[in-house]
């Protein structure tokens, strides 16, 4: 996913074709040591293609994957204690008055 990221960065930056070594340096700049191969493959899947229509490809994609949004809700309402429900947020009185 860096790969895919940092490739998207440079394009974001005017680079509409990004070399090996832009992604390395964009990746280098984080801390980041870029494996070859996997370097490769990205760009060899991307490189000549026009990154909107790839993006909106997946995004055509991504419609049909279940949010989860259950499961965020259920973890919600079973993790409770920290936070007061809307509506009764009390504070305490630490002076005795």
């Amino acid at each position: 996913m860096r790969y895919v990221a940092a490739y998207l960065l440079a394009v974001l930056g005017g680079n509409n074709n990004p070399s090996a070594k832009d992604i390395k340096n964009i990746l280098g700049s984080v801390g980041i040591e870029a494996d070859d191969e996997r370097l490769n493959k990205v760009i060899s899947e991307l490189n000549g293609k026009d990154i909107n229509e790839v993006m909106n490809a997946g995004l055509s994609k991504l419609a049909s994957v279940p949010a989860g949004g259950a499961v965020a809700v259920s973890a919600a309402a079973t993790g409770g204690g920290g936070a007061a429900p809307a509506g009764e947020f009390k504070t305490k009185n630490t002076k005795n008055v």
